[in-house]
């Protein structure tokens, strides 16, 4: 093992001249901003606009937390928590050293200091990027869950909580009773209406405790919804060799990322907030409608790209998206059934089609289908069923995101089309392929058992004829012929 040395404050001074980093120091900042959720996607979406910001205002880094496991913690601590965004395109790759996380919290480990720090008065935003799964919530009906195992584990044990809801919640109710203003809540995950989901299912939250916390919460705490768009691939291990090299020190968890970055939010920020709009944020009073643009055009893509992708031998979004059929496939999509569905005056659908398409196609971000294919029991409702309920109302046809839909039926009963097993992610994994190994490969039996999954497709879509007629055609399809097939077939055929 050489002894390298690590990227670190000390080692900042002596990085190649190409390599950006902190335009101000990282030990005169201060704390502004708890963020729950600090994975690859905020490290290189959230961190890096604040790290601009940290430039000219030193009041709002970010304390991260973990609220599962100590690897991040682990990996960056020895790095004074820098790391480095690794931005890729064609052209080549980008080095920036971001200097805007000033500590990570481990929730499992310690409660107490990540609540600490969330009732600190210097704390203004409470950000997170936690994955639909981490809402606890029916994504069906876009309300909290009761019965998920770790919301009836907070409730039993609401000062020492686990989960982002009980966390958020007990914070406000500390910040309450010391008379600290409370926190603005910005969600920044894909789930519709961020802002307004993650406000009633924490309210809902509050009220299962009891007191007069949830009135509170419904009338007191601000949450600003957004809308963020960055594809941020996993880190391989080959990224972390290229990367390291690059720097000539040793960075033990960098992040890869697309160099398009959009990042819209609702300006309500009661107590304060940074200047996000001088560092390319776009302040709104609604993000309703750019969320849905992006849930159904670029999500409901990459969803329909990862499980058609995957079946049909493809490992990324690249390489798919570089078949001819693929690529027609997914512009009908977002061209014939999803833009229909989308009211945006003053917005140019077309050209965000086309970029779309472009980012897609980058050849430097190895953006495996297999990732993006995870945990679809939570994204297939935002994603792909919202647009399928509104062609439904508008009686218009939707084959093209029933084959979708098909793709992930087939992608979870676990065995891929050369009968190797898949590692399916997903909350509802054990169910999914317990119905795969039940149904076997009869389409009929197959679909009507995953449209049974009420909390996917709730009762309207698991009992409409034509949907359902048209879920089980494209199942049939793709086990008889195979994905590459079955969307030559699709791509090519008059809708």
């Amino acid at each position: 093992m050489s002894m390298m040395q690590r990227l670190s404050l000390s080692t900042l001074p002596s990085l190649p001249q190409a390599v950006r980093r902190p335009a101000y120091d990282p030990r005169r900042t201060t704390t502004g901003i708890v963020h729950l959720g600090v994975g690859a996607f905020h490290r290189a979406h959230q961190a890096v606009y604040l790290d601009d910001i940290l430039a000219t205002d030193p009041q709002w880094a970010i304390a991260g937390a973990s609220l599962r496991r100590a690897d991040m913690r682990d990996a960056l601590a020895p790095q004074d928590n820098l790391f480095t965004v690794a931005f890729r395109s064609g052209e080549g790759a980008q080095l920036r050293v971001i200097g805007s996380l000033k500590a990570i919290h481990v929730a499992p480990q310690d409660p107490e200091a990540l609540l600490a720090q969330m009732c600190d008065p210097a704390v203004r935003i409470v950000s997170l990027t936690i994955t639909e799964k981490g809402y606890c919530h029916d994504p069906a009906t876009g309300d909290l869950n009761p019965a998920h195992p770790d919301i009836v584990a907070d409730l039993a044990n609401p000062r020492a909580p686990t989960t982002a809801p009980g966390l958020i919640a007990e914070a406000l109710r500390r910040r309450r009773e010391a008379n600290i203003v409370p926190f603005t809540v910005m969600p920044c995950d894909n789930l519709p209406s961020n802002g307004e989901t993650t406000h009633r299912i924490v309210s809902q939250y509050a009220a299962l405790i009891g007191g007069d916390l949830a009135r509170f919460v419904e009338n007191d705490v601000a949450f600003a919804g957004t809308m963020v768009d960055r594809i941020v691939p996993a880190t391989s291990d080959g990224d972390i060799a290229e990367i390291t090299a690059a720097l000539g020190v040793e960075d033990a968890w960098p992040v890869v990322s697309e160099p398009f970055g959009q990042w819209v939010i609702e300006d309500r920020f009661p107590t304060g907030r940074p200047d996000f709009a001088a560092v390319g944020a776009e302040m709104v009073s609604d993000v309703e409608g750019h969320e849905r643009m992006k849930l159904r055009m670029l999500n409901g893509s990459h969803s329909t790209l990862a499980y058609l992708g995957y079946l049909g031998g493809y490992q990324t979004v690249a390489q798919a998206i570089a078949d001819p059929a693929y690529e027609a496939l997914v512009r009908g999509l977002m061209t014939e059934e999803v833009m229909p569905t989308l009211q945006m005056p003053g917005t140019d659908l077309g050209g965000y089609r086309e970029a779309l398409l472009s980012r897609f196609h980058n050849p430097a971000l190895q953006h495996r289908t297999w990732q993006i294919a995870m945990d679809g029991s939570q994204k297939l409702p935002q994603r792909l069923l919202g647009t399928v309920r509104d062609r439904i109302a508008a009686g218009a046809p939707f084959d093209r995101l029933a084959l979708g839909v098909a793709a992930w039926m087939r992608y979870v009963t676990g065995t891929d089309e050369a009968g190797a097993p898949i590692d399916v992610r997903d909350p509802l994994a054990d169910r999914l392929r317990a119905i795969g190994e039940e149904a076997g490969r009869d389409p009929e039996r197959l679909a009507a058992a995953y449209l049974g999954i009420g909390d996917v497709f709730g009762a309207d879509l698991r009992n409409h004829p034509e949907f359902r007629r048209a879920v089980t055609a494209a199942l049939a399809a793709l086990l008889t012929d195979g994905a590459a097939a079955t969307v030559a077939r699709t791509a090519h055929s008059p809708h």
